[in-house]
């Protein structure tokens, strides 16, 4: 087996059916190594013979971006392409074949991304990021407009900027848009590219105040020195800004699952 691509899924092995039907959507996105990283006591055998994993590793206890580096570094040489997924998340059919042809089209780009649906418990689509190539300039004085589900970024790239920061528990995948930024281009596609789902046992979900904190602590970080002390001006208004918006779908996800 000789894939270009591959993505690596992140797991307590907590929600076996969000998990099956995870790496149900990754086949369905295309040709794919797919890697799980989960505690030695998830049971892989079933998950093998059914085809929906490719190999399985036993987290090393170091957090989540330290278990997603340690999936990447795992995947095979023959891998150009990386990402990872949460187990409660979703690709759509056709999404990893889309991004891996703009990688190869595109030789600047380091990264593709497309809009992507915010779906509750119970699959009900509530919200749909589509911001489109204004995501990119806004990272590093706006909120991160960028979803991760559903991007692919070479992987040469990834490894060239130190691969996930593991001081951030949250904001982690905003730190590495902000620096692949620097070394090319982050392509986007006008394609509904994954389905992230938001509920309230999801990790940036639960943890919503903290995950906007992070975020403006990694906002700052990438800023000119002297430029940093001024950042309150616009920090406090964008974290607000943010912090209502995630309240706003969480309300429409809980009114969709009563109705539903």
């Amino acid at each position: 087996m000789n894939q270009r691509v591959g993505i690596v899924v992140p797991t307590l092995g907590e929600r076996p059916d969000y998990l099956q039907e995870c790496l149900r959507s990754i086949r369905a996105a295309g040709e794919a190594q797919i890697l799980v990283v989960a505690p030695s006591s998830l049971d892989s055998t079933s998950l093998k013979s059914e085809g929906l994993i490719d190999a399985f590793i036993v987290d090393e206890g170091g957090g989540l971006a330290s278990a997603i580096n340690q999936g990447i570094r795992a995947l095979p040489s023959s891998v150009e392409y990386v990402n990872w997924l949460g187990d409660d998340d979703l690709l759509t059919p056709g999404s990893l074949d889309a991004t891996a042809e703009i990688l190869d089209s595109e030789s600047d780009a380091v990264m593709a991304f497309g809009a992507c649906d915010y779906i509750d418990s119970l699959g009900n689509t509530v919200w749909k990021n589509q911001f489109g190539t204004w995501a990119v300039p806004l990272l590093r004085f706006g909120p991160d407009l960028i979803p991760q589900p559903g991007a692919l970024f070479r992987r040469s790239a990834f490894e060239a900027a130190g691969g996930l920061n593991t001081n951030f528990g949250w904001a982690f995948d905003f730190d590495l848009f902000i620096r692949l930024s620097k070394r090319g281009k982050l392509q986007y596609i006008n394609q509904t590219l994954a389905k992230f789902r938001w509920h309230p046992e999801s990790l940036s979900v639960e943890h919503r105040r903290q995950s906007v904190a992070e975020a403006s602590q990694v906002r700052v970080s990438h800023l000119p020195i002297w430029l940093r002390p001024l950042s309150i001006v616009w920090e406090w208004p964008v974290m607000q800004a943010t912090l209502i918006a995630g309240k706003r779908v969480t309300a429409k996800s809980q009114s969709k699952a009563r109705s539903s």
